[in-house]
């Protein structure tokens, strides 16, 4: 059984930083695409950033570009997200997410974790 489990979340100011984790298990991921995603309330889910389980070029939305980072720790079968520079639109529920194809279209990805809320007061 494939899970997903996102921590790190959490109540922070602006301008401050949280790092977010996901723990992969239930399969090997190797090829996979791991993504974040993150959906505000009344808003759509909307993608974050994304890298190759297998190392490679990441991709990042513009909006954390330059504040952002995602990275991922093979060994331990972990994805991170380094968040910088918080702002209160970062305000969401921050989700984990993993699919064969890389992509920004939620869509596109079989497996989901159950989220875990940012929230960043001004």
């Amino acid at each position: 059984q494939v899970q997903l489990v996102e921590s790190g979340g959490g109540l922070v100011q602006a301008g401050g930083s949280l790092r977010l984790a996901c723990a992969a298990s239930g399969r090997t991921f190797s090829g996979y695409t791991m993504a974040w995603f993150r959906q505000a309330p009344g808003k759509e889910r909307e993608f974050v950033a994304r890298t190759r389980w297998s190392g490679g070029i990441t991709f990042y939305a513009n909006s954390v570009k330059g504040r952002f980072t995602i990275s991922r720790d093979n060994a331990k079968n972990m994805v991170f997200l380094q968040m910088n520079s918080l702002k209160p639109e970062d305000t969401a529920v921050y989700y984990c997410a993993a699919g064969l194809i890389g992509s920004p279209d939620a869509g596109r990805y079989d497996y989901w974790g159950q989220g875990t809320q940012v929230t960043v007061s001004s």
